[in-house]
């Protein structure tokens, strides 16, 4: 399916309730375009599009354009340097911000915050710079703690006030696998320890945040390997996991983009050099399965590396607003998608039926007993302030009975969870003396096929003893047909000779008797 384009002649403000549900549109832009490039940063904020940096034919770019996704029109924002910034090592600073790409935009607040990427200017360290959208004042914002190593090709996540940084790409070409917190309210870098297996270091990879409680890690590359493969950070634990997915087969991909609307995470784009992936995924978080939206033709637009994607609510509908990207070709293009509407479920947590049913009933207490000890307390807000004095008791028998059912509820799917494992074990042990029995006819079969093989080599020396044999009878013959010939030869000469003798003894007797 490929991408229809808006009518020229439509009514431009109504253009959101004309699409189409889950079929990307190419919109049509009244007046100039920005220049076309990839690997720049994308946020919406106010029914509008905004797009940071980017490359070029190997340029950095330093622009911020918007797109008016009302009256489908680009303007480009003219940024103001920031009045308190200190400029005492580059007094004649001119431009405002510098080229960058590979970089990430987050909007919080009335502000637009570019995190990390590469640029002509170096840094060993992280730098934030902010873009303010009401006075469109630009700087760079002062952080303090353990402060990241400079970086692009990572990924940015907003979990409640703290983005979290993952992977990417340093300076020197390393690839990093590292996780950093930024807590936006105290501007503080922390360091993450996470345990268990993380992924492997890359870049140019996807992240979402699902419950405000997992990270999700999708995809990228390192210098030589492309990746498929799903990772998941619990907030919580601190802890790594692998899980397993179901549904489509993802091919492995880097550059790719996405966004998270609720429990749906979307993959746009990407490819692996060579080829540009021209699927739209669709990750159910709650579920933990593939699906494909709509594919697209070879070598369209969004079948890019380095393009971006957006979540915008035009009119209570929910759409995803995709631009730039290279596959051959630099695109400047706007291209939207109208999502169906969903029914919204509780977020489930991701594991097998049992873990997942366990850590369901463990995470309620987790969260109570353990709360001032997590490493996001800003995540959910347990509002304990005044319930020792303001709560009824009778709230809280009926809370303590609704978890009580709550906790017969997670039982009764733990007994299921394990009934299940106990069929599963009983088919494994099945299973198990099939493969003992269909071994040992496989060892009888070998011991006959040895056997075989000894006789077949026995077989072969008799045969060739036999070829000799042959050779030499038929040598003998030639011997035997020679003294044939050489017998006849002398058996011939003796008649000859016998002839003579006879015909000269008569000559002899006649001579004798006419005496």
């Amino acid at each position: 399916m490929g991408a229809e384009e808006i009518k020229k002649d439509m009514d431009i403000i109504s253009w959101p309730s004309d699409l189409a549900y889950e079929q990307w549109v190419a919109l049509p832009v009244s007046g100039a375009r920005p220049s076309a490039r990839y690997k720049h940063a994308a946020a919406v904020a106010d029914e509008k599009l905004y797009i940071t940096g980017g490359s070029r034919n190997g340029r950095y770019l330093s622009d911020i354009q918007a797109f008016d996704l009302r009256s489908l029109t680009w303007s480009s924002l003219k940024l103001e340097i920031d009045p308190d910034a200190d400029t005492s090592e580059d007094s004649g600073l001119q431009e405002v911000l510098p080229g960058i790409s590979d970089h990430s935009m987050i909007k919080w607040e009335n502000k637009l915050l570019l995190l990390g990427g590469h640029s002509k200017k170096s840094s060993d360290a992280m730098i934030v710079h902010f873009i303010n959208l009401e006075t469109h004042v630009c700087g760079v914002m002062e952080t303090s703690g353990k402060i990241p190593v400079a970086r692009g090709g990572h990924s940015v996540t907003l979990v409640g006030s703290k983005l979290i940084v993952f992977g990417g790409e340093d300076r020197s070409r390393k690839l990093l696998n590292d996780v950093h917190v930024l807590d936006l309210q105290t501007m503080t870098w922390s360091v993450v320890e996470a345990t268990q297996t993380p992924p492997a270091p890359r870049f140019d990879h996807s992240a979402a945040v699902h419950s405000e409680r997992y990270l999700l890690i999708f995809g990228g590359c390192s210098h030589s390997v492309f990746f498929n493969d799903l990772h998941v950070l619990d907030l919580y634990t601190m802890e790594w996991s692998q899980p397993q997915v179901q549904g489509d087969l993802v091919s492995p991909r880097a550059g790719h983009a996405g966004i998270s609307i609720d429990e749906m995470w979307y993959i746009v784009g990407g490819g692996d050099n060579n080829n540009g992936c021209p699927e739209t995924l669709a990750l159910n978080m709650s579920k933990l399965v593939w699906s494909t939206l709509t594919t697209l033709k070879e070598r369209h637009p969004l079948a890019s590396e380095g393009l971006s994607i957006c979540s915008a609510i035009i009119d209570g509908g929910k759409y995803l607003v995709a631009f730039g990207g290279y596959n051959g070709k630099y695109n400047n293009e706007v291209f939207v998608m109208k999502l169906k509407p969903r029914d919204l479920s509780h977020p489930k947590i991701f594991q097998s039926p049992a873990a997942a049913a366990a850590a369901a009933s463990v995470t309620a207490a987790y969260a109570l007993a353990k709360s001032e000890k997590l490493d996001f307390p800003q995540i959910i807000d347990l509002n304990f302030n005044g319930v020792e004095n303001n709560v009824p008791k009778k709230d809280i028998n009926l809370e303590i009975n609704a978890i009580n059912e709550e906790k017969v509820v997670l039982e009764s799917s733990i007994d299921e969870a394990r009934a299940e494992n106990s069929r599963l074990r009983e088919k494994i042990d099945e299973l198990k003396s099939n493969h003992t029995e269909l071994s040992k006819e496989l060892q009888s079969v070998q011991s006959q096929l040895i056997s075989e093989r000894s006789r077949c080599f026995k077989l072969e020396a008799q045969i060739a003893e036999l070829q000799k044999m042959l050779e030499s009878l038929e040598s003998i013959e030639n011997e035997v047909q020679i003294l044939r010939r050489q017998k006849s030869a002398l058996e011939q000469e003796m008649e000859v000779s016998s002839t003579q003798q006879q015909g000269s003894g008569g000559v002899w007797r006649w001579i004798a008797g006419g005496t």
